[in-house]
């Protein structure tokens, strides 16, 4: 094996370690939104408690993900700086309206991040949908180069990444809606943490499948622009036999 060859597997095999979009968003957002939610009562782990459970799992990821790949995962990150600003709103006793401008404020982040990501070497549309993970990537990057169209594909990566922050928009409005609607109640009561659990369950139908969606539609666009650029037929671009 040459050591170009070395490389790319090198490449091939750190990408495969990291964590695709779901996984990241189960681990560092929705695991912890959950035990903030169900079990900070006091029957349960009690508020500080629930923190620091609900820190443990984007700590822990975060940590895992840099040693396979070195690099610091954002998600982990916004995970961190979410648990910590909702669990202190709810020890802190402040307004809901606070709370729902965090939950708006964690998807716009994300949006704003994957445009700003655009300008570093690093573009998040990489992480989301253009990974390893999802199909093969370096199987696409050689046709890519054989047809001459690697440029033109960076643009279309560009447009995919728009749609991609569009989601996270989405989502930061549909966030904030649901957050005014449902979170009624003072913080620190048991009817204020009923409805912390109620906003979780009405997020999947409310806020996941439309963000879903958008984002269904940027990997469609994604592909379909592989197709025409690399003249690859779906199962090459799939297929990691």
């Amino acid at each position: 094996m040459t050591a170009e060859q070395k490389t790319l597997q090198s490449k091939t095999n750190s990408n495969q370690q990291r964590g695709g979009l779901l996984t990241n968003l189960l681990f560092n957002i929705v695991i912890p939104t959950v035990i903030l939610s169900k079990f900070s009562s006091d029957e349960y782990l009690g508020p500080m408690y629930s923190i620091v459970v609900a820190l443990s799992f984007p700590i822990a990821y975060g940590v895992k993900d840099y040693l396979s790949s070195h690099k610091p995962n954002f998600f982990s990150i916004l995970g961190v700086i979410s648990v910590i600003l909702t669990g202190g709103m709810s020890l802190l006793q402040l307004d809901p309206q606070y709370i729902a401008i965090k939950e708006a404020a964690i998807p716009a982040m994300f949006g704003i991040a994957t445009l700003i990501s655009l300008k570093t070497r690093y573009p998040l549309v990489r992480t989301f949908l253009f990974n390893e993970q999802v199909m093969q990537v370096r199987k696409v990057n050689e046709a890519l180069e054989a047809n001459g169209n690697h440029k033109i594909f960076d643009q279309k990566l560009v447009y995919a990444s728009y749609m991609v922050a569009g989601s996270f928009f989405l989502s930061s409005v549909l966030n904030y809606v649901l957050a005014k609607m449902v979170l009624v109640s003072p913080p620190g009561t048991t009817a204020f943490t009923e409805e912390l659990g109620k906003m979780t369950a009405l997020s999947f139908p409310v806020i996941a499948v439309p963000s879903t969606l958008v984002l269904m539609g940027a990997l469609w666009y994604l592909i379909s622009q592989i197709q025409k650029l690399s003249h690859l037929k779906l199962e090459d671009i799939f297929d990691h036999m």
